[in-house]
């Protein structure tokens, strides 16, 4: 198309310059043979052109060179011939010669510039898309990473508590608890580890952990939930309060013997949905060590699954206040639910 269209308007541009002299035959016939043979012979150039750029750079610029000096010489030789056929002028004159070898350079030196220019264009425009993609199978990569590292975290707990019930010989509860488990990962396992699920599907996986560990820790966990009905269809990545919640159980439930509250908010702020995860425990400081079995995946996974999420438009903020207690505090972007996204 583009070899019609450029020869097309080579056509035009020297036919017109021929008719601006006087129009005749003798000025008309010559500039549409050379247009005929100047598309015939880039035709050839672009085949061999497009076989030299799969040779070695070097070998390919000598082969292409010498290929537009031969392409120049043969146009140039048919380009005088047709003109002194035309003339009805035996031979062809040196002069004659060297004006045509002139012009039939500066066109298909024109032309192969321009081929390799739309090519270089076409290759650099291929190769960003190729980039977009490996970067698109990257993140989504790395965000499905970091959701299946949940799940050895929250296993390992919770077999350990099972483990715990068996030796105790306690065997309903850890029936029971066992029941609970496998519908939870059953939940885990019909999401796609990318996926966003809504405000309510996440809330209803976290009740149903809550009540896994409930068999635990029974009076001394005391789950509270504040959910704005306004963002239950609202999207997030699945699976990013749970483990807010494990946090606050290790480090709030687990050292003090009454216990603690564990409170999750949902809340819309015009665009922006609020989430806050808070515990009426010891808090944080840095004097506090890590527990010997953490997996260290909880607070960090949460912040990196969230950048990849939504990049730079999210908050991620921890505080400890000083009556004790720590909160997680969470802001994203409003998303209604897409339904061919939810899980199952």
């Amino acid at each position: 198309t583009l070899q019609a269209v450029g020869w097309s308007g080579y056509l035009t541009l020297r036919g017109v310059g021929a008719i601006a002299n006087g129009f005749s035959l003798d000025g008309i016939i010559p500039v549409i043979v050379e247009s005929i043979l100047g598309y015939c012979i880039t035709l050839l150039l672009s085949t061999l052109y497009g076989t030299y750029r799969r040779l070695p750079r070097v070998a390919g610029i000598l082969l292409t060179v010498a290929t537009l000096v031969a392409a120049t010489a043969i146009y140039a030789f048919l380009d005088a011939f047709t003109f002194s056929f035309i003339r009805m002028q035996p031979g062809i004159s040196l002069t004659l010669l060297i004006g045509s070898i002139y012009v039939s350079f500066t066109v298909l030196a024109g032309w192969s510039a321009l081929y390799f220019g739309i090519n270089f264009y076409l290759i650099v425009e291929q190769q960003i898309d190729q980039m977009e993609h490996l970067t698109t199978q990257a993140s989504s990569a790395q965000l499905a990473m970091l959701r299946y590292q949940l799940n050895p975290h929250f296993l390992f707990n919770t077999l350990n508590s099972i483990s715990t019930l068996v030796l105790l010989k306690q065997t309903e509860r850890a029936n029971a608890m066992l029941s609970r488990l496998s519908s939870f990962l059953r939940y885990t396992l019909a999401n796609e580890p990318t996926a966003h699920v809504t405000v309510a599907q996440e809330i209803d996986q976290l009740k149903l952990y809550l009540e896994i560990e409930k068999m635990r820790f029974e009076e001394r966990l005391r789950p509270e939930f504040d959910i704005d009905p306004r963002v239950e269809r609202a999207r997030l990545p699945s699976l990013l309060l749970q483990p807010l919640v494990e946090n606050a159980i290790k480090y709030a439930v687990t050292p003090q013997e009454e216990g603690a509250e564990i409170c999750v908010r949902v809340r819309l702020a015009g665009d922006r949905v609020q989430i806050s995860v808070s515990d009426t425990g010891p808090g944080l400081n840095e004097s506090r060590t890590m527990p010997s079995l953490s997996t260290g995946v909880g607070l960090t996974n949460i912040r990196e699954r969230l950048v990849q999420a939504y990049g730079p438009d999210q908050r991620f903020e921890t505080r400890t206040t000083p009556a004790g207690g720590f909160s997680v505090e969470i802001d994203i972007p409003y998303q209604l639910d897409d339904v061919s996204r939810e899980a199952a």
